[in-house]
This record gives C-alpha cells, sequence and structure tokens, in this order.
C-alpha cells in the first residue's frame, strides 16, 4: 500500500425492522495511509458545510477492531469491536450526544493495494436504540488503476 490513498466510505442506518433503509451516506476521498506495529492508519480531512475549518478523522485498523477518532468542528472517539458495547460522547457544533456503539461484525480484508472494512453495528443514543447501521470502507493506493466503491 502506498502513502497516498482514495477512501470510499458508506454508511447505512435501519431506524426498524418495518422501514427500508434511508439514503446511504457516501464519501469519497483523498487520505493518507501508513502501517506501524501491526496497525493500519488512514487520515482524511473532511469539510462541514456552513462551518470555517474542517474535521481531522484518524481511522486505525486492527485484524479485528475499527477505531474512528474525529477532531475540529465534530469531535468523537469511537471504537468497534465485535461483541463489545463501548460508549463515547459525540461533541458537534450543535451539542453533545452520548452514543453506544454494539458492534455485531467487524470483518477487514487487505491484499498489497487495498483493504476492505465492513462492519455491522447496533447504534444508541442516551442509551436508547436509535437503529441498526453498517460501515462500508474501501481503502485503494492511488497508484492502483481499479478503484471501486463499497
Amino acid at each position: 500500500m502506498t502513502k497516498d490513498v482514495l477512501l470510499s466510505i458508506r454508511g447505512l442506518q435501519f431506524v426498524s425492522q418495518e422501514e427500508e433503509e434511508v439514503e446511504p451516506v457516501e464519501v469519497i476521498t483523498a487520505g493518507d495511509y501508513y502501517k506501524k506495529n501491526g496497525k493500519h492508519y488512514i487520515m482524511y480531512d473532511e469539510v462541514t458545510e456552513g462551518f470555517d475549518g474542517n474535521t481531522r478523522n484518524v481511522i486505525k485498523l486492527t485484524e479485528d477492531s475499527l477505531d474512528i477518532t474525529k477532531k475540529g468542528i465534530s469531535n468523537v472517539h469511537m471504537v468497534f469491536e465485535k461483541n463489545k458495547k463501548n460508549v463515547s460522547y459525540y461533541n458537534t457544533p450543535f451539542g453533545s450526544l452520548l452514543i453506544g456503539i454494539d458492534a455485531k461484525s467487524v470483518d477487514i480484508a487487505e491484499t498489497e493495494d487495498d483493504i476492505d472494512v465492513k462492519v455491522k453495528y447496533n447504534l444508541e443514543v442516551n442509551y436508547e436504540h436509535l437503529a441498526d447501521c453498517s460501515i462500508c470502507m474501501h481503502i485503494k493506493s492511488k497508484e492502483a488503476r481499479d478503484f471501486t466503491l463499497c
């Protein structure tokens, strides 16, 4: 994997069993990659419409967990570990939310030029179930020519 990468992130929320999935949130951006002590790190900046400045995102991957840290306009440290619930405050310009992330699966597949991440989790806000969610990430070396979306 090269230092310069392209990153596709797609998230879905299912609010209840009766409802269809809502519109996915999708981001495609350039980022920086490195590997240290067996862990993968991907960094990218996120712009929030209507606000000055940006949010720095750091994604850390191990063989069985996803860790996302956001610093800037929004601040949060989210940890996704299979069959483990992690709680954190999500600080936004509009206020803070206590979120709980109960990951049901964390699947990470790595090749020489790319990394695919698929996570399914339950999202809680203030200890109340809000939604069943999923995240799909595709991280690819910029030099590779066959970039695909999640």
